[in-house]
């Protein structure tokens, strides 16, 4: 079992930029691959981005792909996300994801899911 718990989220003008961390706790958070997905009203939770167990290999959606980086501390067992030059569309509930396999870059892999923070994003 691992729990995840998400921070960092807010409202911004367009072009700041926001960090989320991903707090894990439970079982060891380096036999996770991580990612983060985002998810607005009545439209599907899609992927945003994703890193390997060691950290060593990234994947992002072509929405963020050049503005965001994910990056992970697996000793202080965090998750982050850096985000610039955001835009309004980027404006949703932004959720932490764990899988037990080596990507955590689909839906149907996930194992575990955090509650969600919200980025809203003005122009």
């Amino acid at each position: 079992q691992v729990q995840l718990v998400e921070s960092g989220g807010g409202s911004v003008q367009a072009g700041g930029s926001l960090r989320l961390s991903c707090a894990a706790s439970g079982r060891t958070f380096s036999s996770y691959g991580m990612g983060w997905f985002r998810q607005t009203p009545g439209k599907e939770r899609e992927f945003v981005a994703a890193i390997s167990r060691s950290g060593s290999v990234t994947a992002y959606s072509d929405s963020v792909k050049g503005r965001f980086t994910i990056s992970r501390d697996n000793p202080k067992n965090t998750l982050y996300l850096q985000m610039n030059t955001l835009k309004p569309e980027d404006t949703a509930l932004y959720y932490c994801a764990a899988s037990s396999t080596a990507s955590a870059s689909k839906l149907a892999w996930i194992d575990y899911w955090g509650q969600g923070t919200q980025v809203t994003v003005s122009s």
